[in-house]
């Protein structure tokens, strides 16, 4: 699936709701949900997000994975290595690339939360964030490092390179804050 906009009407449909329901349910207009579904509005912060998907009845993964991936939750991002994608039980998900229209990314990706108790630069608990691995830093953004004995989440810069001992292991390509204002 190429885009959030379907998923979102499937999901209506399957729920048997229509766009009125569903934008009570979501606390927006019916013409919101209408934009939603076209993909006229493409940018849905973390608060509608997280309405919309608990209207639909479905986990938030779900509604940001496509059909031809597996269902799967967040990945739990904890302060010491290995990054959460390197599990055995670590499910990809495939974002709509309205999500990430910013980056050119083909890559597999993840969707991960910090794990209970632990803190991140950029990364506040309850948010939600995508990842790709990587080992490559090619342009400024925010990336996932590995120093020692620790993940951390920092901002690169061209000019301004990696800590000595330090190496990428994932780029993050979105970000849904929980605490985002409506």
């Amino acid at each position: 699936m190429d885009s959030l906009g379907p998923k979102i009407k499937q999901l209506r449909l399957k729920a048997d709701l229509n766009k009125a329901a569903l934008a009570r349910k979501v606390g927006v207009s019916d013409v919101t949900i209408s934009y939603w579904e076209s993909g006229a509005i493409k940018q849905i912060g973390h608060a509608r997000l997280v309405a919309l998907a608990e209207a639909l009845d479905c986990s938030l993964s779900q509604l940001l994975a496509n059909e031809d991936e597996e269902s799967s939750s967040a990945l739990y991002l904890y302060g010491k290595p290995p990054a959460p994608w390197l599990a055995p039980s670590a499910n990809r998900v495939a974002l709509p690339g309205d999500l990430i229209s910013s980056f050119d990314w083909h890559g597999e990706c993840y969707l991960v939360t910090p794990a209970p108790g632990e803190h991140f630069d950029f990364l506040d608990s309850g948010d939600f964030a995508a990842f790709g691995p990587t080992d490559a830093y090619d342009k400024p953004g925010h990336y996932l490092i590995e120093g020692e004995n620790c993940l951390y989440i920092d901002q690169l810069e061209v000019d301004v390179g990696l800590k000595e001992g330090d190496r990428v292991v994932g780029r993050l390509l979105a970000r849904w804050r929980q605490h985002e204002k409506l």
